[in-house]
């Protein structure tokens, strides 16, 4: 068994630091083998700090100390102790300095955290706390320092040098080596360091920022990579105007880096002034990226880059405040990726992915507020909890002031905190002072874990032409917390007449009508009541518009009204989620009885959608995607694998074959005509086109299939071939086989590209999926030290490839688990990211529940297991 359970760590234990840290030098000599770093910190007592001894602890691992000295004198082995977690000082002064020397190894850091070799490049990754290995220090973010980092590296091997803030000098020095020294003049934590070292390309571009001044912007790649990185760079300064805009947030700094690395735990790193990025979410070109590649990249690149005002300029007090920074920056990068493309489109995918993971996270065992009140390992909470639904309180709390008052709000909280480290209260307060509203009811969002759910009936009232919604608020027990208190929760809706046409949201009371269009309701107590007034039909309610909140919803709205709105509605998210509640009864319904018919009206409003010749073309594709198996598993009391898999498919294939005329006019149409373009318009079309192949080929149309050959043979864009191989490989047999053989010998020296053809062969559900599967784990090009690589094929295989994941004999549990267990040493976050599809394992029949606990009883039985998947694994238990 673990011989030391892992401690958790309480938000009410916190304290803040006993010492700080002024300034700090660091001085690396840099060596995949061995690296030298010198550290020099000018330390103070901290006067806000309880009174404490005179002792003094800094965070330390994998470190070997050869110096210590305190102002020049070197101490005595009597004076400091050094244990694997840091080093504790005795008896230290109230203001002094500290001079550090340790030794590392880059080349043997597989858990690439702290400084390690990726490739041929020396990089660090020290968000949450992973400076430690680097140098001993007080590694913590309410510590704020400022930096001066001098690199010294062989110049030949290592001829880019890269750090924090400025370039201040540069020396070439007589044994071959060279040396950049960089001065970062903003206060920062440790998290936020950086440095890279290595042999890269350079593309650059400037900027001109709002106030006149030019800002050179460097993409860093690999030489090979230099074609693939102006959709980065063009996403940046897209980026950086309209932060100036919409936010008033101007860039600070003379430089602004981005180096793209193949080796990373997350998908990028926000340190000041010098981003570190996985490569899969900086390089793009047609022909190796797809729509989601291009779109992500641009999503991403506008998320670290806002992260320079909230997460760097403005950081987190304690790591407990996570969502300060996260869930405040997501909410920006969508608002951005809303103005930049389509609204409603963003939205529809934002809450799809809520539902599909956020959602599953609240009503696991792992269920967490987006504020949490312990954890293990830190590293295990960056979750859809703390990134997504805090995002969503970000954007409820923007709802309830509006557009003027919150922008109010921001520059208060920009103006009050800027160079702090703050907490989530901070921010919230900063709502309060702007607005003057109390918003102390909707601060339980941050504490208190779960989905609401929301119970609307309505009824109308012919003789007084009245319409009342009763709204009734539930939240359901979670881990910890069995008794849950009434939200402050943000409704949005519309009313519909029998034209389709909006009608007021008529309050009855009120002295006179509001425009037509949306009303935000407010609700406070477990259960209230709201009656509209001047409604000379019964209208249709379009609810919770713009997913106004992060809560299920139960209304008493027939089929009708559904197909009614998938028709009328103008709110792009209604329309869609309309669309997707009847897809998803339908399903379900198949499920419980293979032979029900598949009702007329439903087939009819899907071929008046893809009539519609004006409709936005992504929204019609989104409307008319099918909800995913995983999302529909946890509609279901019991997940029921196979019925859902055969229930899928059966749709699928009976509105291809119902449907084909329609399905073939739309493929013909939307053909690519030209050069490729990432625009909303022609990503749009190739997303409808894609669809409507997708439907006819699993409906075994021999024009579809036939379409889907020549598509895969002749496209020039990555996001029609993955479209078509995908399909094919489905389809299985020698079809299949000879594309991917091809695939594989077109793209062998694209890293990136080579992940599609792993994961493609990991996600449908083929008898033979799981022995492909695990002669991959084989293949020359699969290894475990490349999360990526890893995440495309095991990843894929969980997660997403739900009956064979799932298979009744436990062979797919003792897979995933076999993986876990190999890769807790090399990389335990990579280890325990890959556990999350066991949160669920309760959810399943009695049969699965049972093999899934023997597998997560067998992780915990392992000796040495790491603390991150100790923690996800035995959490999954309790």
């Amino acid at each position: 068994m673990y011989r030391e359970t892992p401690q958790p760590i309480h938000l009410k234990d916190y304290r803040p630091p006993e010492f700080l840290i002024d300034r700090v030098e660091l001085r690396f000599e840099l060596d995949p083998e061995c690296t030298h770093v010198e550290s020099r910190l000018d330390l103070r007592r901290n006067p806000a700090a309880p009174p404490g001894g005179g002792d003094l602890w800094l965070d330390g691992e994998e470190l070997r100390l050869t110096h210590l000295a305190i102002d020049g004198r070197v101490l005595a082995s009597t004076e400091y102790r050094v244990d694997p977690r840091g080093l504790t000082l005795y008896q230290v002064p109230d203001r002094f300095t500290l001079e550090t020397q340790v030794e590392i190894e880059p080349s043997l850091n597989t858990a690439l955290k702290g400084l390690y070799q990726s490739g041929d490049l020396l990089c660090t990754q020290c968000e949450a706390e992973n400076f430690r290995r680097i140098t001993y220090f007080l590694d913590r973010p309410d510590v704020l320092a400022r930096y001066t980092t001098t690199l010294i590296a062989d110049q030949a091997r290592f001829p880019v040098l890269l750090s924090n803030g400025n370039p201040i000098a540069r020396a070439e020095l007589t044994d071959g080596r060279h040396s950049v020294t960089w001065e970062d003049p903003f206060p920062k934590p440790s998290y936020l360091f950086a440095l890279v070292a290595g042999d890269l390309s350079l593309i650059e571009d400037r900027f001109v920022t709002a106030s006149g001044r030019e800002v050179r912007l460097q993409l860093f790649v690999e030489p090979h990579n230099r074609d693939k990185g102006e959709h980065a760079l063009n996403a940046l300064k897209k980026a950086m105007r309209w932060d100036e805009e919409r936010f008033g947030r101007e860039y600070d700094l003379d430089f602004y880096m981005i180096v793209a690395v193949s080796h990373f735990n997350m998908g990028a790193m926000e340190n000041k002034g010098l981003n570190i990025f996985n490569d899969k979410f900086v390089l793009a070109r047609p022909d190796t990226a797809t729509d989601a590649d291009f779109d992500g990249i641009e999503s991403i690149i506008a998320h670290e880059y806002f992260h320079n005002w909230t997460g760097n300029r403005i950081t987190c007090r304690d790591w407990f405040q996570l969502s300060l920074k996260e869930g405040l920056t997501v909410y920006r990068d969508q608002e951005f990726s809303s103005d930049v493309g389509s609204r409603a489109v963003k939205r529809i995918r934002d809450v799809r992915a809520l539902r599909t993971h956020q959602f599953a996270e609240d009503a696991g065992p792992l269920a967490h507020p987006v504020r949490p009140e312990s954890y293990i390992e830190i590293d295990n909470f960056y979750t859809a909890t703390v990134y997504d639904k805090g995002a969503e309180l970000v954007r409820m709390q923007s709802a309830l002031l509006g557009p003027t008052t919150f922008r109010h709000a921001t520059d208060l909280y920009f103006a009050r905190h800027d160079g702090q480290a703050v907490t989530i209260e901070d921010f919230v307060r900063c709502m309060e002072d702007a607005s003057g509203r109390d918003l102390s009811q909707f601060r339980r969002w941050y504490e208190q874990a779960g989905t609401p759910e929301l119970f609307i009936r309505g009824h109308y009232d012919a003789a007084t032409w009245t319409y009342t919604l009763n709204v009734r608020q539930e939240t359901p027990p979670t881990p910890n917390q069995p008794i849950k208190r009434p939200l402050h929760i943000p409704l949005a809706i519309g009313l519909l007449g029998p034209d389709g046409r909006e009608s007021p949201v008529w309050l009855a009371g009120e002295p006179e009508p509001p425009a037509p269009g949306t009303r935000l309701l407010e609700l406070t107590e477990p259960e209230q009541q709201f009656v509209f007034t001047g409604l000379s039909e019964r209208p249709v309610p379009s609810i919770l518009r713009g997913f106004s909140a992060p809560v299920r919803v139960h209304d008493d709205l027939s089929d009708a009204d559904r197909l009614f709105l998938m028709a009328h509605d103008r709110d792009g998210f209604c329309r869609w989620d309309a669309a997707q509640t009847l897809h998803e009864r339908l399903i379900l319904a198949l499920v419980a009885d293979e032979t029900h018919p598949i009702p007329e009206d439903y087939l009819a409003a899907f071929r008046h959608a893809l009539g519609d010749t004006t409709a936005d073309r992504a929204l019609l594709a989104e409307m008319l995607t099918l909800p995913s198996e995983t999302y529909l598993g946890d509609r279901m009391a019991v997940i029921d694998v196979e019925g859902l898999h055969r229930a899928h498919r059966h749709l699928m294939c009976e509105l291809g074959c119902r449907l084909r005329t329609e399905l073939l006019a739309i493929y013909d149409s939307h053909a690519e005509t030209g050069p490729y373009v990432f625009a909303p318009e022609a990503v749009g079309r190739r997303a409808l086109k894609n669809l409507a192949l997708s439907y006819l080929v699993y409906a075994g149309d021999e024009s579809g299939l036939a379409c889907c050959r020549a598509q895969f043979e002749t496209a020039h864009n990555m996001t029609d071939v993955m479209a078509a191989l995908g399909l094919l490989v489905d389809q299985g047999g020698d079809e299949a086989e000879a594309a991917l053989q091809s695939f594989y010998r077109r793209w062998t020296g694209e890293p990136l590209v080579i992940d599609k053809w792993f994961s493609v062969q990991a996600k449908f559900a083929r008898p033979d999926a799981l022995e492909r599967v695990k002669a991959l784990i084989h293949h020359p090009d699969y290894s475990p030290h490349n999360p990526n690589r890893v995440r495309a094929l095991v990843g894929t295989f969980a997660k997403t490839n739900q009956v064979c994941f799932h298979a009744v004999d436990g062979s797919g549990y003792r897979f995933l688990v076999d993986q876990v267990l190999e890769l807790d040493p090399i990389n335990p976050v990579l280890a325990a990211q890959l556990l999350k599809p066991f949160e669920r394992w309760r959810r399943f029949d009695a049969g699965r529940q049972a093999l899934m606990r023997t597998e997560l009883e067998r992780i915990l039985g392992r000796e040495g297991l790491s603390s991150d998947v100790f923690e996800v694994a035995s959490k999954a238990l309790a």
